[in-house]
């Protein structure tokens, strides 16, 4: 496949204020006493395949391999639900992020829910993250970065 625009090139002002969104979502995440840096990853590769962004599975995927993530716990996300692989505080935030992709409203209880588990400040945190990595999914299944294509830095 093809890049079918230098986006980053074409946009480099929108690009750097999305860059500059997931540097601040790290810095909050590596500091987050609930939502850690593994979550959000978790969270950005779970949004990505309901998404069906190859480009951002496979990124995500091994980023998360490259920060220690077990290869049984990416290959269970797609059924997480399901699996007795991942924390509480990880199935809150991966419901969290399956809700707000499917485009549910966020309700009174779903909201309360996802705070008492999470903290305010890691719930806004977490949504801004939510929207962000479906963002990223529609400009790379717009523009096609080629798959593989990525390393971790």
């Amino acid at each position: 496949m093809t890049l079918r625009a230098n986006y980053f090139g074409l946009a480099s002002k929108a690009m750097q204020i999305l860059m500059n969104q997931e540097n601040y979502l790290c810095e909050q995440f590596s500091v987050s006493e609930t939502v850690s840096i593994q979550i959000w990853e978790l969270v950005k590769l779970r949004v990505s395949q309901i998404n069906h962004c190859a480009f951002c599975i496979d990124m995500h995927s091994k980023d998360a391999l490259s920060q220690g993530e077990t290869l049984e716990r990416i290959i269970g996300l797609s059924a997480w639900r399901d699996m007795p692989l991942y924390s509480e505080t990880e199935l809150v935030a991966l419901d969290w992020a399956e809700h707000l992709t499917a485009g549910k409203p966020a309700d009174d209880e779903s909201y309360k829910k996802v705070v008492q588990a999470l903290g305010e400040q890691a719930v806004v945190d977490l949504t801004i993250a939510i929207n962000a990595i479906n963002s990223w999914n529609r400009i790379a299944k717009t523009f096609k970065p080629e798959v593989g294509s990525y390393k971790p830095q």
